[in-house]
């Protein structure tokens, strides 16, 4: 299809009562898994870079390497800048040509959380892109991103008063998640989502979706989720498949060999978790 932005793929998932799998992409092989995986689920997708991903390469490499890929798809694609960390860094990724920017500005207080997040969303309105935003904290840590304990649980009336005065597209809640792995099975307060899905008209978001159980996502996109972030798991699965070549043949030399197995393993996670959001056949 073409090179979108997130907006309408969201608006249609809160409409369709499903989610959007959004995947965090470190190199050429990984988004070519995630688009192959996405067409042949005839899904829509969207890939993401982290402030740290984009120092290893830049705005314009990802950029690039994300539009050529969409533009040889049958399937919307968006390319959203995740946990943009400073008005700066979002105005780079909206001038360079990403079709969704989150401005995190979790850690500040609440009333400067809204000044940085209107701020964003004031510039991006002219170009038509959406803004993704984030209450309260979503603990863990996961490259230069750090969530601390994350036990800041998104205040339902907070989130209501949020989205009305910064006019954010969507909103990524804190419901028990965290970025990382990790060390025990975590456990989401479903019901305070459905008391922020109740307040809030704006799709939800739900970071830190790695290492959830497909049940719990499953149930809380029945409750309002209608994007799904998965990071640290497609990591584990690409480097898991270079691993198992090299182990198996440590003289290899041929970056293609190996980096072909490191997709298949991304392709085969990100069908899994395609499925598991119910947005199969809506590409």
């Amino acid at each position: 299809m073409s090179f979108v932005t997130s907006e309408k793929l969201l608006l249609d998932a809160q409409k369709g009562g499903y989610a959007v799998g959004a995947f965090n992409v470190e190199n050429m092989e990984m988004v070519m898994a995630v688009i192959k995986a996405a067409e042949e689920m005839n899904a829509p997708v969207i890939m993401q870079t982290t402030p740290s991903t984009v120092k290893y390469a830049g705005l314009d490499y990802y950029l690039a390497n994300v539009k050529a890929a969409a533009e040889r798809a049958d399937i919307p694609v968006a390319l959203h800048l995740d946990h943009g960390s400073s008005y700066g860094l979002a105005m780079q990724a909206l001038r360079t040509g990403y079709t969704s920017i989150m401005i995190d500005g979790s850690h500040e207080g609440f009333e400067d959380n809204v000044v940085l997040t209107k701020a964003v969303v004031d510039a991006c309105r002219p170009s038509g892109i959406p803004v993704e935003a984030e209450l309260g904290k979503v603990g863990g840590k996961e490259d230069d991103l750090d969530g601390g304990d994350g036990d800041g649980y998104t205040d339902p009336n907070q989130a209501k008063e949020f989205v009305e005065r910064t006019g954010a597209s969507s909103l990524a809640v804190a419901i028990g998640t965290a970025h990382g792995l990790y060390k025990g099975e975590p456990k989401l307060e479903q019901e305070r989502l459905s008391n922020i899905r109740q307040v809030v008209s704006v799709p939800l978001v739900l970071h830190g979706a790695s290492g959830v159980p497909d049940e719990a996502v499953r149930e809380a996109i029945r409750r309002g989720i209608c994007k799904v972030n998965y990071a640290t798991e497609l990591r584990i699965a690409y480097s898991n498949g270079i691993k198992e070549v090299l182990k198996t043949d440590p003289d290899i030399i041929d970056p293609k060999k190996y980096g072909a197995i490191g997709k298949k393993y991304v392709k085969t996670f990100v069908m899994e978790k395609i499925r598991n959001c119910g947005c199969v056949n809506k590409g």
